[in-house]
This record gives structure tokens, C-alpha cells and sequence, in this order.
């Protein structure tokens, strides 16, 4: 069974976010196109006008490259070919390389994107769509990406890190592998994780080549394709973009008009763009440039540039550039003939922030979809939920809230104040009328008196829910624990759970219903119940 809830009930998602779903005015002018199947004609059309021929080529060859170690499934190597053709567009997801993915998400970002592919194709035939999931291989937050959970507990690699996480070794993971594999249990389906993170982690040498391989693994058979733009022949066609945020600071300039116009409108800015948002990579170094007086440091690494020694680097060696979170979008949308990017709430919140630098660059911007969320619940969960008469959209609450609207509905007396409150507030209207008649000295000191007294029903409110709670207890214990179960941690599952998890009980047919069921353009919160 799937059924949905809007992102706005779900209750987890920015002011930002809700707001762009909602198509409120005030952010229209952040984004170029929202995401409708009719907008993606107009989409198509702009992104081949300015997409090269020459682009495709060095794509195909870099990922034909890229591949050349994996077995490459038959839909994979026809999605690789259909690029060189200018009538052929991607669809683009991208992660950190969680250790084994990380959280749930990982899946639902890969399958909103595959998903999209396929509607795509139906409502515009005359096209091809690819899948492409772009790995996250020049960041360096390793604390971010060395640890999964599952069954509760924090599987983590221990080692040194330092520089871009792709260029890690695999030094260690056989550890991990040994915590892994002794929680996993047995069965077929144990057995498989187990075979698949073995020959993912210990049979690759760096963290890039394992993920590459573990995500081809889940998903080559469905098309999808794994970029590494950590690549010297890629990032030579971004080598004029990358000139223009050193030496002229376009990105800055742009990126932080925009972030004040954001601020002033309320939201949170996601990210701060920098007056050069490239780092320098070297061996176990990744590592800011900035500008010092005309010379140009790479940040305690020991290493300088003169202007004209930076700009033979960019020539000679564009692999040694790293772009940033500012600087990573316009990079992906050069290289990639790119219509749509999936994403979570906050990637897409610092997308938002970009448009004015595309326009600035003349690059084509994205249409912008948050990816699709899913709650899924097992059919003895779901038993529970229904005996326990509580509705998806109560599930979302915050916990306290939950509980105290559960115990409302179900306690034998009535909880909820508010006719006193309003007979409260229309006894004080009278005074305050006396109180302009006769002596307006007198209005404060029954504003003091009414204040006390809605205060003191709040109190009696709020105990006598306490006393409900302790009366009711058995049931507040069960409606806890179903709650605990399906948001461990006050948290979302798919930001918590690792995909195993899930895995050990459905196999294969996880990924087949995620497939069958998840709609990227529905823009809501999917409950499956399986």
C-alpha cells in the first residue's frame, strides 16, 4: 500500500523549501523553471541550444574511462552511448560516499532520479533521458561519510583522513567489515550485504572505486550511471569558469546579493560564497586559495602562485582544482547536458542561492526537484498504527505534541480549555469597557489580573493532561513506542537507517517496489506499507 502526506504535514522541512513547493511569489525569482512535466519542453529546448557537441564527446569518454574496470550492464553502456547524440539529456542525483551509502535517502534520491528518466521518456519520446549519479568524490568532510547505522548502533571506520575522501585507501574497512558482518545475522539476504560490502570495501583500493562499484551494483541494471568529476579531461571544459571566480570573483559577488536578498526575506542562508570557492588538491591535501597581496596561498600547505604560475596551473593541470560548494552546481551543469537536479531540502536551499551567478555565466539553470521522501512501515507496524487509531499526519508531529493529542482523544474527560478561556477573555472585555468609563489607570492592573488568570488555566490544563497521562500510561507507552520505531531518534527513518536494514527483510524487492512506487513529480511525502 502507498499512500502520501504533503511535505507540509510532514513537519520536517524549511520554511525555504515549503515556501518554494508552494510557488509563493517571493522566491520566484530564485529558480528558472519549477518542477512540472510540461515545464521540461522548455527546459530541453534552452539546454541544447547551449550545450556542445564537443562536451558530449569528452563525457562519453571519461565515463567510458571511468568504467573501464567495472562490468557494465547493458542499460548502463546504452545510456553511455546515447550521450554522444545532442538529442539525449541527463536527470542528476548526488551524495557524499556514505560509508555503504549512509541513510536511507541515498536510495530515494537515485530512485526520484531513475523515476524521472522514465516519465520523462513518456511524455517526450522524441528524447533520452540518463540517470546520473555524481559522486561526491573531492569532499574532504570525512567525519561526515565514515560511520552507517544499523539496528541501532553506529558501524564506523576509524583512520586518518586528510584531503579528498575519493582518493582515500580502503586502509581499514576489513575492521568494519568484521563488526558488520557478526550483526548482520543470517539468510540469504544477510549474505548478500555481506558479499557486497566485502567486495565493494576490500576488494577496491580507494573509497571512489568502492562506492562507484557498490552503487553500479544496486543500480547498474536500471540504467543508472555513475559520474566521478574528479577528472582531468572534465574539469579542462570548466577551466574558463574556474579563471572567472579567481582573478575576477564573479561567484562571490553574485552568490552574496543573493543571499542577502534571502535574508531579508526571512530564510536562512544555506551557504557563504568565499572570494575564491576553489580548493587545491594534492597528495592527502585539499586545501582553500586565497589571495594574499597578489600571490595566491594554498591554505597550510606551504604552496604560492604568482598570477601568471596559477593560470599555467589551471592550464596544465585543471585536475589539481576543486570546486566547492558554491562552485560544484556550475560545474556539474557545464560538463553535463543537465536538465533537472534532485536533491534534499538543504542542497536545493543552497541551489536556490545561485541563479543570478548562472545568469552571470550564461549557463542554463537547472530545474530544481526535492527528491522523494518515504516512510516506510511495516504491514505489523501498520497493524499496530491502526489499533492505536493514529493517522499518518498525527504520526508527524513533534513527539510531545503526538502524545498530548493522542491522550486528548482518548481521555474519558475533557482536556482541552478553550471555551474557558474564550468565557475568560469575554468577562476582562467588560472590565477593560469599565475601565475606559471610568479610571484608565485601572486598565493595567486588569490586564495584570487577566494575564494571571489565563496563566493559571494554562497550569490546570497542562496538569490535568499531566494526570491523564499517568491514568492512560499503558497507552502512552504503546503509541511511544510505535513512534520510536518508525522516527528512531526524534528523526526521519531515512535520515537515520541505513538501507540494510530494510534490505535484510524485503532483498531485492526493496529496490523493485521503491521503482514501482516512488513518483518524483507527485511533490509528497511517501508512506509505503510493506
Amino acid at each position: 500500500m502507498v499512500t502520501g502526506i504533503s511535505f507540509q504535514d510532514a513537519r520536517y522541512f524549511s520554511n525555504l523549501m515549503l515556501d518554494y513547493l508552494d510557488e509563493k511569489e517571493e522566491v520566484q525569482n530564485l529558480y528558472a523553471r519549477f518542477p512540472k512535466l510540461e515545464n521540461f519542453k522548455g527546459q530541453i529546448e534552452e539546454k541544447a541550444s547551449s550545450y556542445s557537441q564537443e562536451h558530449r564527446e569528452v563525457l562519453v569518454n571519461a565515463l567510458n574511462h571511468q568504467y573501464k574496470n567495472l562490468e557494465v550492464s547493458e542499460a548502463t553502456q546504452h545510456h553511455i552511448d546515447l550521450l554522444a547524440d545532442n538529442t539525449t539529456f541527463t536527470v542528476t542525483t548526488g551524495h557524499q560516499l556514505n560509508l555503504f551509502t549512509g541513510p536511507l535517502y541515498f536510495l530515494y534520491k537515485i530512485v526520484s532520479t531513475i523515476n524521472l528518466t522514465k516519465e520523462l521518456k513518456e511524455a517526450y519520446p522524441e528524447y533520452n533521458f540518463v540517470p546520473i549519479y555524481w559522486m561526491a568524490s573531492e569532499d574532504h568532510d570525512f567525519e561526515e561519510i565514515n560511520y552507517f547505522n544499523f539496528k541501532g548502533k553506529k558501524i564506523h571506520w576509524n583512520r586518518k583522513d586528510g584531503g579528498a575522501v575519493g582518493h582515500l585507501t580502503t586502509e581499514g574497512l576489513d575492521e568494519v567489515y568484521k563488526l558488520y558482518e557478526q550483526e548482520l545475522g543470517v539468510g540469504e539476504n544477510a549474505d548478500y550485504l555481506r558479499r557486497l560490502f566485502k567486495d565493494a570495501y576490500l576488494n577496491h583500493d580507494t573509497l571512489a572505486a568502492a562506492s562507484q562499484f557498490l552503487v553500479n551494483e544496486l543500480f547498474g541494471k536500471h540504467g543508472l550511471v555513475v559520474l566521478d568529476a574528479d577528472d582531468a579531461s572534465l574539469k579542462e571544459l570548466f577551466v574558463p569558469y574556474m579563471k572567472t571566480d579567481i582573478f575576477e570573483g564573479t561567484p562571490f559577488k553574485k552568490v552574496t546579493e543573493t543571499a542577502a536578498v534571502m535574508s531579508d526575506l526571512g530564510y536562512n542562508v544555506q551557504v557563504t560564497p568565499r572570494e575564491i570557492n576553489l580548493f587545491y588538491l594534492a597528495e592527502g591535501v585539499r586545501e582553500r586559495i586565497v589571495e594574499q597581496d597578489g600571490t595566491y596561498v594554498v591554505l597550510d600547505a606551504g604552496i604560492t602562485f604568482t598570477k601568471e604560475q596559477l593560470e599555467t596551473e589551471l592550464k596544465e593541470h585543471p585536475e589539481r582544482f576543486s570546486p566547492n560548494v558554491i562552485m560544484r552546481p556550475l560545474y556539474q551543469e557545464v560538463i553535463l547536458p543537465n536538465l533537472c537536479y534532485i536533491g534534499g531540502g538543504g542542497e536545493l536551499a543552497y541551489w536556490l542561492e545561485l541563479k543570478s551567478y548562472f545568469n552571470a555565466m550564461q549557463v542554463t539553470f537547472p530545474i530544481l526537484l526535492l527528491r522523494n521522501s518515504v516512510l516506510v512501515v511495516s504491514e505489523k507496524q501498520q497493524e499496530k498504527l491502526n489499533k492505536l487509531n493514529i493517522s499518518y499526519k498525527h504520526l508527524f508531529l513533534k513527539k510531545d505534541s503526538f502524545i498530548n493529542k493522542k491522550v486528548r482523544e482518548i481521555s474519558n474527560i475533557d482536556i482541552d480549555f478553550t471555551k474557558q478561556r474564550t468565557h475568560l477573555e469575554e468577562q476582562f472585555a467588560g472590565l477593560y469597557d469599565l475601565a475606559e468609563q471610568t479610571d484608565k489607570s485601572f486598565l493595567g492592573a486588569v490586564k495584570a489580573q487577566e494575564v494571571k488568570q489565563l496563566k493559571g488555566l494554562d497550569n490546570l490544563e497542562k496538569r490535568l493532561l499531566k494526570a491523564q497521562k499517568r491514568k492512560l500510561s499503558d497507552h502512552v507507552e504503546r503509541i511511544t513506542e510505535i513512534r520510536n520505531e518508525l522516527f528512531p531518534n526524534e528523526s526521519l527513518q531515512e535520515r537515520t537507517a541505513n538501507f540494510s536494514e530494510l534490505y535484510l527483510s524485503y532483498g531485492e524487492e526493496l529496490v523493485t517496489t521503491l521503482l514501482e512506487k516512488l513518483k518524483p513529480l507527485a511533490l509528497e511525502f511517501t508512506i509505503l506499507v510493506k
